[in-house]
Parts: C-alpha cells; sequence; structure tokens
C-alpha cells in the first residue's frame, strides 16, 4: 500500500494474460449437475468445473479501479501522523511493516486478538515478528480486541482497557470462507464443519467426478498460502487437458499437500519465514520474499514482463 509503482506491476487485467477466455462478472449462485447459475440471472453450462472461491473479498472489478484502491489507501497512509492496524496475522503484520519502513516517523499500534502474532507459524517466528516491531516502535497490544462502534474522533478503546488514539485505522483481520452459496447447492453435503470443500486425492470434490475445487476452498491439510493454491491450479489443469483429450482417470496426477512454509515481510529487506521448522528472520528470507512480494515471479508464471 506504501509503493504505488508495486500496484502498478500486481494489477492486472485478465484480458492480458487470459485472452481467449470469457469472463463473466457476477456472483455465482447456485449449482447443478449442469450449470452454474449467476446473480444476475445467467445460466452457464459445464462439461468440467473448477470452484476457487476461496475467501470472501470486496476486490475491485478493474484495473483502474483497481489502482483508484490502492490510491486511496496510500494517500490514507501518507496523511495521517497516526495509524491504528486491527489484526496481527500476515496482512497485518505485514502492513505494519510497510509503513513503519517508508514512514518511520509515524505512530503505528497494532491490536490483535491473539496471544501472539502470525499464529499461523510457530512461536519462533512469531516472537522475531514481534521483535522486529517493536525495535521500529510499533506498539503491539495482544490479547486484545477493538470496538470500532464506540469510536469517537479517532479515539478507540480496546477490550484490554486501552485507549488508541490513530487519524486512521486498517482492519486486517481473516475474511469468511467463499463457501456460503454452495450450502444450497448440489454440494451442500461436501462441505465440511469448517466450510471447506472435501476433495480426493485429485483435487476432485468428493462423489463428482468432474467437479474439481482449488485454493482455501479445500479440505486439503495444509496451510491455506497462495503459492500452494497455484500448484492445486497446475495439477488441476493438468488433469483437465488429459481428461478433454480422451485419457484416463488412471492417469490424472496425485496431490500431495505441501509441508509448512511460510514467508513474512518486514519492510522492505527483512522477512521471518518458517521452512519445514527451522525459523529464520532478516536480510536472508527478505531477500527471497520483501523485494517484490513475489510479484515478479507471478508475472512471469502468467507470461508477463517482469
Amino acid at each position: 500500500m506504501v509503493d504505488l509503482s508495486s500496484a502498478e506491476r500486481s494489477l492486472v487485467n485478465y484480458s492480458e494474460f487470459l485472452p481467449q477466455v470469457k469472463l463473466i462478472t457476477s456472483y455465482a449462485s447456485h449449482i447443478t449437475e449442469t450449470e452454474v447459475l449467476t446473480a444476475q440471472g445467467d445460466c452457464v453450462p459445464y462439461d468440467y468445473l473448477v470452484i476457487a472461491t476461496g475467501h470472501v473479498y470486496s476486490d475491485p472489478v478493474t484495473r483502474s479501479e483497481g489502482l483508484h484502491k490502492y490510491q486511496e489507501a496510500f494517500d490514507k497512509i501518507k496523511y495521517s501522523s497516526s495509524i491504528l492496524i486491527i489484526g496481527g496475522g500476515p496482512s497485518g503484520v505485514e502492513l505494519a511493516g510497510e509503513i513503519v519502513s517508508e514512514f518511520p516517523d509515524k505512530k503505528i499500534t497494532l491490536v490483535h486478538r491473539g496471544p501472539r502474532l502470525l499464529q499461523f507459524i510457530g512461536p519462533k517466528a512469531s516472537q522475531k515478528a514481534l521483535e522486529w516491531l517493536i525495535s521500529k516502535k510499533v506498539e503491539v497490544l495482544l490479547n486484545q480486541s477493538v470496538d470500532l462502534t464506540s469510536s469517537s474522533e479517532g479515539v478507540y478503546q480496546t477490550s484490554g482497557g486501552e485507549t488508541v488514539v490513530a487519524d486512521q485505522y486498517f482492519y486486517c483481520t481473516g475474511t469468511p470462507s467463499g463457501s456460503l452459496w454452495l450450502k444450497e447447492t448440489i454440494l451442500k453435503e461436501k462441505l465440511d464443519t469448517q466450510g471447506k470443500l472435501e476433495v480426493d486425492e485429485h483435487l476432485r470434490v468428493k462423489g463428482h467426478r468432474n467437479i474439481f475445487a482449488v485454493g482455501d476452498i479445500t479440505n486439503v491439510p495444509e496451510l491455506k498460502q497462495g503459492f500452494l493454491a497455484m500448484r492445486h491450479a497446475d495439477l488441476t489443469a493438468k488433469n483437465l487437458r488429459l481428461l478433454l483429450r480422451g485419457g484416463s482417470e488412471e492417469k490424472m496426477g496425485v496431490y500431495k499437500p505441501g509441508g509448512p512454509m511460510a514467508f513474512v515481510s518486514l519492510g522492505k529487506k527483512d522477512a521471518v519465514a518458517e521452512v519445514g521448522g527451522f525459523t529464520m528472520s532478516g536480510c536472508l528470507p527478505g531477500l527471497i520474499k520483501s523485494g517484490d512480494l513475489f510479484v515478479g515471479k507471478t508475472r512471469k508464471t502468467y507470461g508477463l514482463n517482469s
């Protein structure tokens, strides 16, 4: 949010790398054995279906809208002297790191309801991130939440009785699963107690030979991360090509859940990483991610100029 040039490179129109794909801008509202119904009333027939609805985001539809959203966020940060960040997951920690690296004189307060930051990785990595933020004079309040409805003129009260004064705030907590709409479809019985779709070793929804699911919406036992969703997509694309060419299902690729691996950026040069139970922090993991947040690698994957 503090580097507009990164926004220029990370926001891409689908037509730039999927020129032969028909894009329908709408919400899927229902699924039958042969069709997907949209919120606008369109019926889209399918032979094979891939569900990749992940989590619910209010993302812009067009690139220009996305750039405008980034500009608004940048202006909020640039013209504020104090900022409140709610949520100590990867989004909140990375945002705090970005802001304090670009604007070290701003007062940053991060409030997290959990006992430690980055609870999806181990305590050692969490502590490294906490120490880095504190070293940059970010105030971190753990085991507390913020009631935004009780705020008055930039004054916020936490559940721990603390008062936080901030010109702007950013809400960086988890987003709802994108599976709610599936509860009224033919797949309603395939949702587990967490709202994830149950898939087989080929990433097909169990009991449906022509319906695949990829990304965060699956019940694959692994951390829900972007690079793993890309692995889901790669395997599913290969399996679909096989099936569409009349290949045998016995030759379909099998997905093996990814091992524990996470990278969280801390400003422009540093990061904390956990790979196979081993924790690293500082400039070495920062070289891997913090430089451009994997934007260059993703653009290369899509065949775009880096």
